[in-house]
């Protein structure tokens, strides 16, 4: 998805390298053990400059100067890089077994290569403490590997349908309960001509989003996953129906003239233009809809949500969501001081919640009291519908390897340009995943 082109190619060779050769030497050599009273000091390193993020930059200052007053011993040292910055040393870190004690990580590809070369340490036990359940449901299996949590989210995205009330008020439209109400909505739009859906395909995964979500309502939460990792199949009739249902929206013309050919960002202005009734999309854009000043208020004001309707007869219910957690916390497994790292990442975890929703206007992947706290009501809207989440399925190209996840890409636009069969699209998924489950 968006800000997720990691270079997994390089760092599995990178930590392969370093399996191979037996490297045994420690991080943090300077770090002492705090049982006895001893100083100890934390490195962290993080990807919130003061000048690019600088709420987030903020937020990270208040929560370290809170935790060092209530463990006088424990002094936590930043390092914050910019974002390629930090994937870049963090490949080179690892390389030389220096990773920092506590460190951000992404989920799922991102995190496997780290895991395999034994970097990471276990977070489970803190999990397990009383945070296990502060957290949206399905955001800390992202981070697991094998059954074991190895890093805890910070941040999350669920992508709604956002739409204009402006636009619906005038065709006497409301949002929709299920699909049929949904398809009904697209072709009362099409028959006013009004275009009714804003879809830049261009970058592929933009459309992988509506195939998630009939691939969920149709065949419910797990049906996608397993035929992901190897527990099921894509050729699910349920999967190859989703398919098809893509293929009925187009030919329904419920997409922007010229859809396939248009990156996210020029379909984004069809909808911020009001050229486009709906638009779905992550909550990344919340902010333009709510407290950006540089959009104008009367347009953010038309701005509503709902939540992608379910199917008559489908196995999927309209709380389980396509999104994915953003960055997320780990502890190196060669810590010196693993015992204070890992207190400290349970103390920002509890503490970051609230006020990076409040400071930074960014959706925690831990539950929020929205009765607490003074927001626009769209935020409070889809917070609260987070909080009774059933289910979030990860972006699937963040779920599959990297070449496993450009086949399903590219498959994606062929199958909204009508350039493959629903059955074929599934079959050269298939094969695909299989080619790389067996290197």
């Amino acid at each position: 998805m968006l800000k997720k082109a990691h270079s997994l190619l390089c760092i599995m060779i990178i930590i392969f390298a370093l399996v191979l050769t037996g490297c045994s030497g420690t991080a943090n050599e300077g770090a002492s053990s705090s049982g006895n009273g001893k100083k100890v000091t934390i490195t962290f390193m993080h990807l919130w400059p003061a000048g690019s993020s600088k709420q987030q930059n903020m937020i990270v200052n208040e929560i370290i100067k809170e935790f060092e007053e209530q463990n006088p011993n424990v002094t936590v040292k930043q390092e914050v890089l910019e974002n390629e910055q930090y994937k870049n040393k963090l490949k080179v870190l690892a390389a030389s077994n220096e990773l920092p004690d506590v460190g951000m990580t992404w989920a799922a590809g991102f995190l496997e290569p780290y895991v395999k070369g034994n970097l990471f340490a276990p977070l489970d036990d803190i999990l397990n403490s009383g945070l296990k359940d502060k957290f949206v449901a399905g955001t800390t299996e992202a981070y697991a590997v094998n059954n074991k949590t190895y890093a805890l989210p910070l941040e999350l995205n669920i992508t709604p349908v956002y739409y204009n009330k402006e636009i619906f008020s005038k065709y006497h439209l409301e949002p929709p309960k299920t699909y049929e109400d949904f398809k009904n909505i697209v072709q009362t739009l099409v028959k006013n001509g009004v275009a009714p859906i804003a879809l830049g395909n261009k970058d592929r995964w933009t459309g992988s989003l509506w195939y998630m979500y009939l691939a969920d309502r149709i065949g419910g939460a797990d049906t996608l996953k397993n035929a992901i990792n190897d527990n099921g199949t894509f050729e699910d009739p349920s999967l190859i129906k989703a398919a098809e249902e893509v293929q009925h929206l187009v030919k329904m013309k419920a997409f922007i003239k010229g859809f396939n050919g248009l990156s996210n960002d020029e379909a984004k202005s069809e909808f911020m233009n009001e050229k486009a009734a709906m638009y779905l999309m992550g909550t990344w854009e919340l902010p333009n809809f709510t407290t950006n000043e540089e959009v104008p208020k009367e347009f953010r004001d038309k701005v509503g949500f709902f939540k992608f309707p379910v199917v008559d007869g489908g196995k999927g219910n309209a709380d389980s969501w396509v999104g994915g957690p953003g960055v997320g916390l780990f502890v190196s497994e060669n810590s010196k001081a693993k015992e204070e790292a890992k207190k400290f990442v349970k103390f920002f975890i509890e503490k970051w919640g609230e006020q990076s929703v409040t400071k930074a206007g960014v959706i925690p992947a831990t539950k929020v009291d929205t009765a607490k706290i003074d927001l626009p009501q769209l935020y409070i809207d889809v917070l609260n519908e987070l909080n009774k989440a059933s289910n979030i399925t990860l972006f699937a190209d963040v779920q599959m390897n990297p070449e496993a996840a450009q086949t399903h890409l590219n498959l994606i636009q062929s199958l909204f340009g009508e350039e493959v069969t629903p059955k074929d699209f599934a079959k050269q998924h298939e094969e695909a995943l299989a080619k790389t489950k067996e290197k």
